[in-house]
């Protein structure tokens, strides 16, 4: 497993990240978003939270000038089960699952973000109520964006202590290069509010915009979470 909290520290740009996994006493499922920002209209957005999901709000609104791409539902739950995106496939998702459908059927409709040359992945996770999990990737062939990839990883009888990473970003760039292979295996925590600051620590100081990082215990659905907001820290 690679150490979740050093990946962070030696990549400037990652983008925007999801962490799955199960708590190291194994009781828990965990889940992490986080989002990053280069341009002043990614950077003027807070996490709020919406019910028992979350969503992306402008900080100030009369800064705001494009919203397309960067104000979403980023996690929505159903039936028991967590879905957390980086964008508005989680309506996707959700929508299609209540017609019967399931997570990677719903993502088959989608494809990766039209932000010409970046190319945005769509990052996807789904979060099941008895702590197994899938990740995916939707993202253009190479910067081509007349082909669409789209990849899938499912996890079963998850070990405890373990998670696995995937993020929009390889690296910092322009265009920026999207993440390549499999989602990274890292350790987890059973502090969600120690994971959760460790976390938004190891995030640059100057890219970093919102975290977020919810348990949910795998007995009672009891969900404990915490939210960090970079903009609220400097008001």
């Amino acid at each position: 497993m690679e150490n979740l909290f050093t990946l962070l520290q030696n990549n400037p740009y990652p983008g925007r990240g999801i962490v799955l996994g199960l708590t190291p006493d194994g009781t828990r499922a965990v889940a992490a978003y986080f989002i990053m920002g280069r341009s002043e209209n990614s950077r003027n957005r807070i996490f709020v939270a919406d019910g028992d999901g979350l969503r992306t709000q402008a900080f100030d609104e009369s800064k705001l000038t494009d919203p397309s791409l960067i104000l979403y539902a980023p996690v929505r739950m159903f039936d028991g089960c967590m879905i957390v995106t980086n964008g508005d496939q989680t309506d996707t998702v959700v929508s299609r699952m209540g017609e019967g459908r399931s997570f990677t059927e719903a993502l088959r409709t989608r494809t990766f973000e039209p932000d010409a040359p970046n190319y945005t992945p769509r990052i996807s996770g789904f979060l099941q109520d008895d702590g197994n999990y899938t990740l995916s990737i939707l993202k253009s062939a190479e910067g081509d964006p007349a082909s669409c990839r789209r990849f899938f990883y499912e996890y079963y009888n998850v070990l405890p202590g373990t998670g696995h990473f995937i993020h929009t970003y390889a690296k910092d760039g322009d265009p920026l290069p999207s993440f390549r292979g499999e989602p990274i295996p890292v350790s987890t925590e059973n502090d969600v509010e120690a994971f959760a600051q460790t976390l938004w620590t190891s995030l640059n100081e100057q890219n970093k915009v919102a975290l977020f990082v919810r348990t949910i215990d795998l007995a009672s659905g009891e969900i404990q979470q915490t939210i960090i907001n970079n903009r609220h820290e400097e008001s």
